[in-house]
């Protein structure tokens, strides 16, 4: 397994920094006299926030039910929510998708899509699109059979609702990696891109941040996670233990100025998820504050 790097030397600053700020001189030892301090090169500089933000795929605690899964996902401090149909049936009546809905919005969440939908005739693709309309979602993440793909382009046109293209790495015959998602949707309207699911595209071998930076242009949604090994065989762990160079993930969405939702789609531990999320969405954060650009302005 590859060594993750960029974690321990991401902990070996953090952890150097705060040595600094709490050593003092040794027991006995003549205090030096106070000099004046000179401002650090760089310092009154304001860091940009990142163009993304983070959420969660509900899909993480699908075994809990609404009411925990919105409460958790305020505990860990994630304000997005891509709702999974465990959360909100996709044959919910008016009333239950209004109720729910009003939920999340009292949660203090924003409820930005869902997913992952499967469209496997056309009788889901009307569904999905009137599900995701009903409930105000931005976005649906799905995986729509290619002879559909005309059928969800004039949807795509008639509900102004944007569709991104969830990868399923090795496994999935149809959509494992962007690439192949890129191959059938390339012609069709730019509101139908990719959910890179950046855990199953290195399952299937491809390097995360380089298909980040090479489908930019389709990106519409990312599922941020971490594997245990890059092939077919890696498996659910916390963001940061595993395989996966996140900063560099990071550093990538930044360059490309990617301004959607960044998911946390945690699958290790589903009957107890929040430690291990609550360690992952922390590491990010981490990463995140290392990494943004220093600048004269703040807010965005």
């Amino acid at each position: 397994m590859k060594e993750n790097h960029d974690r321990r030397e991401f902990l070996q600053f953090a952890t150097a920094g705060a040595a600094a700020l709490v050593a003092g001189p040794a027991l006995g030892a003549e205090r030096p006299k106070a000099r004046k301090q000179q401002p650090a090169p760089g310092a009154g500089a304001r860091r940009r926030p990142l163009p993304f933000e983070l959420g969660l795929a509900s899909y993480t605690l699908r075994k809990f039910d609404l009411a925990k899964t919105l409460d958790m996902t305020n505990r860990v401090g994630l304000k997005h929510i891509a709702l999974k149909d465990f959360h909100l049936a996709m044959n919910s009546s008016p009333e239950q998708i209004r109720d729910t809905v009003a939920k999340v919005k009292e949660a203090g969440l924003t409820l930005y899509g869902g997913g992952v939908i499967y469209m496997r005739d056309e009788a889901q693709v009307n569904q999905a699109f009137d599900y995701a309309k009903a409930a105000g979602m931005g976005v649906i993440i799905g995986v729509p059979q290619p002879p559909l793909l005309a059928l969800v382009e004039k949807k795509v046109k008639e509900y102004d609702i944007k569709v991104a293209i969830h990868n399923h790495g090795p496994g999935d015959k149809v959509y494992p990696v962007p690439a192949t998602i890129i191959e059938k949707i390339k012609d069709l309207d730019p509101r139908i891109g990719l959910c890179n699911d950046i855990g199953h595209t290195i399952r299937a071998g491809v390097d995360p941040a380089a298909s980040l930076e090479e489908f930019a242009d389709r990106l519409i949604d990312v599922h941020i996670k971490d594997v245990t090994s890059a092939d077919a065989k890696g498996g659910a762990i916390e963001v940061g233990r595993g395989v996966i160079n996140i900063p560099q993930v990071i550093r990538t969405l930044a360059r490309i100025n990617f301004t959607g939702i960044v998911s946390f789609e945690y699958e290790k531990s589903e009957n107890d998820p929040l430690p291990g999320l609550a360690e992952s969405v922390g590491y990010v954060r981490g990463v995140m504050a290392a990494v943004m650009p220093q600048g004269s302005e703040g807010g965005r």
